[in-house]
Parts: C-alpha cells; sequence; structure tokens
C-alpha cells in the first residue's frame, strides 16, 4: 500500500537530551518522545516556543474587556508561570527518570488504562481481532469510491494524494473558518426537528482556529455552564493555508455537528437533571468519542456525503480509527500481525512498525502521524475507544430498533440518549438498549 502525500514517516527518532539544569548534573539519557512533546508544547504555552508565538494565556486575556484588564493579565501571568515550573519539573525531574522506561506499557498496565478510558473490561484480544475485521472492510469500500476519482484500480491513498493537488478545496485561513462555520449551521438547520430535537442554547456553535502548541487534530471545546461561552471547534492549520474539502467534512460532522457539539452540549443543558459527575467531571473518552464517529456514520447514512470525494475523506478516517485499534492494542501488548495482513505478516508490532502501518494507512502528513503515535503512546487505551464506542453505539441502537419494532422513533431515542450524560460501554449498551 502507498504511503499517504509521499513515502511513511522514518523511524521515530529520539529527540536530543535536554540541556542540563543549572548548576551541572552532566550528559543524561534523552527522553521518551511523549515526555519531550510535552515538555516542547509547555515551552510553546510559555512563550518561549521557536516560532515565536506570543505568550498563550496572554493571548486570550487580551481578549476580555478593559474594565478587567489588570484582573486578566494578573491571572495571565500566573498561568505562565505556573506552565514554565510545570515545564522545568518536566524537563528536569521527569524525564530522565522515565529515560529507560519502555514505550508500550504491556498489558497489565494496558488493561487498567482500557478500563479508564472506555468503561468496561474489554476482552483486548476480541478488540484488536475486530480492528483487523474493520480494516478489511474499510479497505474495500475505499477502493470503491478511489475508482469513481482516479480510473482503473487505484490506491486508495493515491486517490487522497490527487485530491490534495486537484480536489475542491478551501483557501486562505479566515475562509476556512467561515466554511466550516456553515457546515455546522447547515447541519443544525437540517437536522433540528427531523432527527433531533434542540434548544436553542443548544443551537450555537463556533467554528474558531486553533493556537499553537497543541496537537495536530482538530478537536472541541464544551460550553461554559451558563452557555455564556458557545461549544466551539478549533481547527489546527498547522502552517497550511489550502485546505482539501474531503479531509474536513466528516471531520466536522465528529467535532461539531452533530458530534462532540450536540452531545456535549446537551448534557450541559440537561445538567440539572444529571450529577455533575455525569455532565461532566465523569466523561467516559469513548462515550463521547463513539458518539462523534456514530454522528459521522449517521451523516453518511442520511446521504450527506454527497460525492466520492467526500465519502472516500470519511472512509479514510474511519480506517485511521480502526487502524488506531490495531496498533494501539497490538503495540502495548506486543500481538503477532494476523497472516491474512497485507503489512508484516507474523511480525510482532513494535513503535516503529506501528508508526509504518498507520503512515501507509491513513491519507495524513508526517508530523499528524508522528504526534497520533506520540498520543498512544501517552495515553494507552484511549484511541481504540472511537471505533469500539462507535459499536457500542450502534449495538445499542440495532438493540432499540427491534425492541420497538416498526415504532422505533429515531429522532427521539437520539435525544433520549443524548440525555443519559457518561457512561462507561457496559452501561452504555444496556441503557441505550431500553430507550
Amino acid at each position: 500500500v502507498a504511503g499517504p502525500r509521499g513515502p511513511p514517516p522514518p523511524p521515530r527518532p529520539r529527540p536530543p537530551p535536554p540541556p542540563p539544569p543549572a548548576g551541572g548534573g552532566g550528559a543524561r539519557r534523552p527522553p521518551p518522545p511523549p515526555a519531550a512533546t510535552f515538555v516542547e508544547q509547555l515551552t510553546t504555552w510559555a512563550g518561549e516556543g521557536a516560532d515565536g508565538t506570543g505568550d498563550f494565556f496572554g493571548t486570550f486575556a487580551a481578549d476580555g474587556p478593559e474594565s478587567l484588564r489588570a484582573e486578566l493579565d494578573g491571572a495571565a501571568a500566573g498561568a505562565t508561570a505556573a506552565v514554565v515550573e510545570l515545564r522545568d519539573w518536566m524537563r528536569d525531574v521527569y524525564a530522565p527518570a522515565v529515560a529507560d522506561a519502555p514505550d508500550p506499557v504491556g498489558r497489565e498496565r494496558y488493561a487498567r488504562w482500557s478500563r479508564y478510558f472506555n468503561g468496561t473490561d474489554l476482552d483486548l484480544d476480541e478488540a484488536y481481532a475486530y480492528g483487523w475485521s474493520e480494516y478489511h472492510r474499510l479497505l474495500a469500500e475505499m477502493k470503491e469510491e478511489a475508482a469513481k476519482i482516479l480510473p482503473g484500480d487505484p490506491n486508495p491513498w493515491d486517490a487522497l494524494r490527487h485530491l490534495d493537488e486537484h480536489g475542491t478545496h478551501i483557501d486562505g485561513v479566515d475562509e476556512v473558518r467561515a466554511w466550516l462555520q456553515g457546515l455546522m449551521d447547515e447541519a443544525i438547520e437540517n437536522l433540528d426537528g427531523t432527527h433531533f430535537e434542540l434548544a436553542e442554547r443548544v443551537k450555537r456553535v463556533e467554528s474558531m482556529i486553533a493556537p499553537a502548541g497543541g496537537a495536530a487534530a482538530p478537536y472541541y471545546t464544551n460550553p461554559s455552564e451558563d452557555f455564556s461561552r458557545p461549544g466551539r471547534t478549533w481547527l489546527p492549520t498547522m502552517g497550511q493555508t489550502r485546505f482539501p474539502v474531503y479531509d474536513l467534512v466528516s471531520t466536522w460532522y465528529h467535532e461539531g455537528v452533530p458530534g462532540h457539539h450536540l452531545q456535549l452540549a446537551q448534557w450541559t443543558h440537561v445538567a440539572d437533571q444529571l450529577s455533575r459527575y455525569q455532565a461532566s467531571v465523569g466523561l467516559v473518552s469513548a462515550n463521547a468519542e463513539g458518539w462523534a464517529l456514530y454522528a459521522e456514520r449517521l451523516m453518511d447514512e442520511l446521504g450527506y456525503l454527497k460525492d466520492a470525494e467526500q465519502r472516500l475523506g470519511y472512509l479514510d478516517c474511519q480506517m485511521m480509527r480502526a487502524a488506531r485499534v490495531i496498533v494501539d492494542i497490538g503495540m502495548h501488548l506486543g500481538l503477532e500481525i494476523p497472516a491474512d495482513s497485507p503489512f508484516h505478516p507474523g511480525e510482532r508490532w513494535t513503535v516503529d512498525l506501528a508508526q509504518e502501518f498507520f503512515g501507509l494507512h491513513s491519507g495524513r502528513p508526517a508530523e499528524f502521524i508522528e504526534s497520533e503515535l506520540t498520543r498512544y503512546l501517552s495515553m494507552p487505551g484511549q484511541a481504540i475507544g472511537y471505533k469500539l464506542g462507535e459499536r457500542a453505539w450502534l449495538l445499542g441502537r440495532d438493540n432499540a430498533r427491534a425492541a420497538h419494532g416498526e415504532s422505533f422513533d429515531l429522532k427521539a431515542w437520539h435525544m433520549a440518549a443524548l440525555s443519559q450524560g457518561s457512561l462507561g460501554l457496559d452501561d452504555l449498551v444496556d441503557e441505550l438498549s431500553k430507550l
């Protein structure tokens, strides 16, 4: 399989060691990539990044009212000082202490992290096999859509590279922000009253451009409890000014509407009917990410992915989530690659093989892939929750539909499901099946 936008990235190099703290201490081993990445992020947020970006917290405070200027500036300065203190501790104390620690965590520790992020005790070998079954299903679908873009029997990622150059795209950072806002506004207008019943304050969501210093992937932030600050989607531009549409449509159905925004804003809207744990601090990652991936599939089911470009982009996003199940479990547990895999059959996963596999099966640039592998090493068991969470949401819907028969009301089911608050995957399937 050809790599995305060129050859796959090389094996992950260890970053150079940070300088010793004041007072000496001599040379030290380089820190693991997750620790080094976090130090780099904290340095950027402190306003000391190599890209010359300004003070992260001061930038946010600058948008506040002048009547609170002194208080806001003081709070921003305090936050920056705390980040610098944390950065120095991570660099000088934590990173040297874990320099010899292996990147994969092993089955026992992985099972504990998986329980935390997924809210259930998964059969990890079954989940690994499910990831491979989804891989084969999605690859077949991707080949069908790719053939509509390039003649013959193209590799799907060749078709995506073709779309990078010749597909529909948006030019300009301000322009892409406005376009994404329009995409969410359209989804709210079309889905409200048909597949959802939305409160007025839930309908407000803002598209934003992400500040420097975070991950390469888009993300969402919740509204405040009183909705004075709306829910927001964030696009990291990574220096780009040209944005292919295939890479954005289903992603914004995931991050915005009907994905994260409808679920998390609805939890905030019905917070008086839930415990604070259910509505906020008890968030189970696989519940929220599973809903957002279900939301992408729902929009495909409803016909909102209008052409081969958008469908191939959607399937590429689905493939990325299947690949996460494969490499996250496989890498941390050191599992064997199946005999029917087109990639290194019979070998056991390593970090370098995981990066190579992900690069070969994702229409994402090398810096995104590097960021993803660092994320998997930093948060074992989190990345599998997208696909396994989607499976739980689909199973709950199928069970409810089977129980109700022809009287099943998808709109009513959606709103009842979105008003449950956070549940682990085991409880989630039980509750969704009863709605």
